[in-house]
């Protein structure tokens, strides 16, 4: 057994393992962190001839409500029978006392986190293209699964669930920056005051939370590229579906604008589709309005600034493991302004034409954010 990765004691794991989930690694095991994670740590252990996937939250500073590894773990499970692919569920340990922190096991499955244009551009612009159109329909696939055939009707509440995610992403604002940041509480007031009064009456559905290209890992067979496993579930919950949109047209944007560097650039391969084709292409498959989109991008905008604060705020304190973060506390102030230019927008200034459904969208009963 090799030196222990941060985090992760191999003693205390491969014991519990033992006991939980017999048979699941043989002999001595040794362990590395998939580098690439900005909060919860993901480590691939390995027996020599087999593999799987650890993953614990965060060294330090956890804000409460975040990392929560049942959850993860739970509608990962319930999503694995459905179209939307992700990896199978292995065991879960609930108890903190074992390695620190409580942590799940799920299968290794080997894809690619495309990230940058530059890992797209050697595929070509069909490849790009077929990739990132697959990446709009699995979205539109997770949106139509209808939660209580799954196993997740009580996985939340629908009334108030956007003025709620306004509250909550101000609370974990104040909790993680110790900086000024110019423009984010005018953006938070901003938000409070122009909450959709139509929002809890759109279907909800399981969302993500965290929806972009290089939290799916893509295989290429015979037949092209597909993505294999929808990954890094942390944030999933219940809720308006266009939170995941929007945010997907939030790292579009950064993408865009030469802001996405350090968080991700892929939207400007040649060949990936533009916003437009995004929504264009999301509608069709669903059905769903698109109508009061602004404010779910400057929402997304917020969220995103306040998750990059919170790394920002580990980073300088020490408590982050594996690389990747310089760069990261120079996005907020960027994503603030983006979030101030969308929530100010006329709601009429994003047209988007709908088009008719490839099949109806199933019926989805009242969910919240945990």
């Amino acid at each position: 057994m090799t030196s222990d990765p941060p985090g992760l004691d191999l003693t205390a794991l491969r014991g519990w393992l033992d006991a939980a989930a017999p048979g699941l690694v043989e002999g001595p095991i040794h362990a590395e962190l998939i580098t690439g994670g900005k909060s919860n740590l993901t480590y691939r252990v390995s027996d020599g001839s087999s593999a799987v996937v650890v993953r614990r939250p965060p060294l330090g500073h956890v804000l409460v409500t975040a990392h929560d590894m049942a959850r993860e773990h739970r509608v990962m499970s319930a999503l694995h029978e459905t179209a939307v692919p992700v990896p199978r569920m292995l065991a879960l340990c609930a108890d903190a006392s074992v390695v620190g922190a409580p942590f799940y096991v799920m299968e290794l499955v080997d894809g690619v986190p495309y990230r940058t244009a530059e890992s797209l551009e050697t595929l070509g612009e069909k490849r790009t293209r077929q990739i990132a159109d697959e990446m709009v329909d699995t979205l539109a696939d997770l949106h139509m699964v209808d939660p209580a055939a799954v196993g997740l009707a009580d996985f939340g509440r629908p009334q108030g669930f956007l003025a709620r995610q306004v509250r909550r992403w101000g609370q974990q604002l104040d909790a993680s920056s110790t900086r000024d940041l110019a423009g984010a509480d005018e953006l938070r007031r901003l938000l409070e005051q122009g909450v959709p009064t139509n929002g809890d009456r759109r279907d909800s559905a399981v969302v993500h939370g965290d929806y972009r290209l290089d939290n799916l890992l893509v295989t290429s067979d015979g037949t092209g590229d597909h993505i294999a496993a929808v990954v890094d579930w942390e944030m999933a919950t219940l809720g308006d579906p266009l939170t995941d949109v929007a945010l997907l047209l939030t790292y579009h944007r950064l993408a865009d604008l030469g802001l996405g560097a350090v968080v991700s650039d892929a939207a400007t391969a040649p060949g990936f589709p533009s916003r437009d084709d995004v929504t264009s292409r999301y509608v069709a498959r669903t059905g769903r309005s698109l109508d009061q989109l602004a404010f779910h991008e400057a929402l997304a905008c917020f969220k995103l600034a306040v998750i990059l604060e919170g790394i920002h705020y580990r980073d300088v304190h020490a408590q982050t493991v594996g690389g990747g973060f310089a760069g990261i506390g120079t996005m907020v102030e960027p994503l603030i302004d983006m979030g101030l230019d969308a929530v100010r927008r006329p709601v009429t200034e994003h047209p988007v034409t709908e088009h008719p459904m490839t099949e109806p969208p199933m019926t989805e009963p009242p969910m919240e954010e945990h």
